[in-house]
């Protein structure tokens, strides 16, 4: 079982930054994938990143290549996701989530194939 928390989320004019944190507890979270997910207002989560359980490969929805990086510190059970060139379509509330994986270099990009998630937290982008 994990738990996951979010935080860091805000409001910041466009261009501007802001920098997502995802605590997780238990001892076995360097096991797990882990993505970021947004959801504007309707029905549709959005697939952000997601990054490997070591942290060595890395994946990224091309509405937010090269503007954003995802992270992760394993011996702070903590995943990051900075957030740089903020546009106001960027505005939704960030979840992230984690799965177990047997394997280091898997990441993973649909919403179906993770277990645990985080409350949410609100991004919003003025213009």
């Amino acid at each position: 079982q994990v738990q996951l928390v979010e935080s860091g989320g805000g409001l910041v004019q466009a261009g501007g930054s802001l920098r997502l944190s995802c605590a997780a507890s238990g001892r076995t979270f360097s096991s797990y994938g882990l993505g970021w997910f947004r959801q504007a207002p309707g029905p549709e989560r959005e697939f952000v990143a997601a990054i490997s359980r070591s942290g060595g490969s890395t994946y990224y929805a091309d509405s937010v290549k090269g503007r954003f990086t995802i992270s992760r510190d394993n011996a702070k059970n903590t995943v990051y996701l900075q957030m740089n060139s903020l546009k106001p379509e960027d505005t939704a509330v960030y979840y992230c989530a984690a799965a177990p994986l047997p394997v280091h270099s898997i990441v993973l990009v649909s919403d179906s194939e993770y277990d645990y998630w985080g409350q949410g937290t609100q991004v919003t982008v003025s213009s």
